[in-house]
């Protein structure tokens, strides 16, 4: 459960920007997506070797300039 405490005179605008920023920090909109399908683990697994290749290049190309 997350948990915002309100400052008194604290804006519920600026309290709403805490809590969401605390729900993206704990990443369970992020679960929820990935649980709505399986994927099998060999796509997974192919999936962080292709971004694993792409940040690769990525400081390839930094230390490069």
């Amino acid at each position: 459960m997350i948990i915002v405490p309100v400052k008194e005179g604290e804006s519920i605008d600026r309290s709403l920007k805490k809590l969401k920023r605390k729900f993206e920090k704990t990443g369970v909109v992020k679960e929820l997506r990935e649980r709505q399908k399986f994927t099998k683990p060999s796509i997974k697994h192919r999936e962080a070797v292709n971004k694993a290749i792409y940040i690769q290049k990525l400081q390839d190309a930094e230390a490069a300039k």
